[in-house]
């Protein structure tokens, strides 16, 4: 998951990982520090905690994550600005499609 995590987000480790997680951070100290910990849990339903992409290139984005080793959960649909995917564990995220956006409001 650092691996895949990192390079959706362009995240680098703040640290040495450790046996059990990861804290993972922006190189540019402007969004949050994701933290990845190991757990038995696995994907729970419903999901405790659900990120969402904003991408002024959606399908550009979407493209690059599926490389990485993300899967399609739920494609775009008329009338919606997201599609769902899954990382490499199977939690479930949103790329959202930023165009047309300003100052975080669509215009």
């Amino acid at each position: 998951m650092i691996a895949f995590w990192s390079e959706a987000l362009r995240y680098v480790p703040r640290d040495p990982p450790e046996p059990d997680g990861v804290v993972l951070k922006d190189p540019e100290g402007h969004g949050p520090n994701l933290s990845l910990n190991l757990t038995g849990e696995g994907p729970l339903e419903p999901y405790r905690l659900h990120m969402d992409l904003y991408s002024s290139d959606p399908e550009g984005e979407v493209e690059r994550l599926l490389r990485l080793g993300a899967t399609l959960k739920r494609p775009a649909e008329a009338g919606r600005d997201f599609v769902t995917l899954a990382d490499p564990d199977g939690n479930v995220f949103d790329v959202i499609d930023k165009k047309g956006w300003r100052f975080g409001q669509r215009v």
